[in-house]
């Protein structure tokens, strides 16, 4: 009785790990023209921490070009992945962003869905008090 008991909790733990797998990874998207140049790079960990880094290099912006940080914790619930910053551990002068209330969905093609059709694996970000970021599309690597 013991042993199926331990093998069932066993399965059970592999379970949600795998879940955990297929959001973290690497998600970036770029945006480019003749004159202007956007990317997003976002890495969710393993651990549940995530970083951000944005480039933008906007010829006649005022800076043309910057470069913006943000990390914190992301957690997962029904595919909607929330992010999290602590203002004293994850915020200084190189990370700024504060991703806390913001909120993504976890976007890709559904298994049991056989067609040919082609759906990215991404994250649409719903929420943010980071304007720009709302409604952005970052696809994973």
């Amino acid at each position: 009785m013991k042993l199926i008991i331990t093998t069932l909790l066993l399965i059970l733990k592999l379970n949600l790990f795998a879940q955990s797998n297929q959001f973290a990874g690497d998600y970036t998207r770029s945006l480019s023209s003749e004159n202007h140049k956007i990317e997003y790079k976002l890495t969710l960990n393993q651990d549940g921490t995530f970083e951000f880094h944005s480039y933008s290099n906007i010829q006649g912006g005022t800076p043309q070009e910057s470069n913006k940080y943000g990390k914190g914790k992301w957690s997962e619930k029904d595919n909607l992945i929330s992010f999290s910053s602590d203002k004293k551990t994850d915020l200084d002068q190189k990370y700024t962003l504060d991703f806390s209330h913001s909120t993504a969905r976890f976007i890709t093609k559904n298994p049991r869905d056989k067609s040919d059709k082609i759906v990215k694996t991404k994250l649409q970000f719903l929420e943010s008090e980071i304007l720009w970021m709302r409604r952005i599309d970052i696809f994973k690597v």
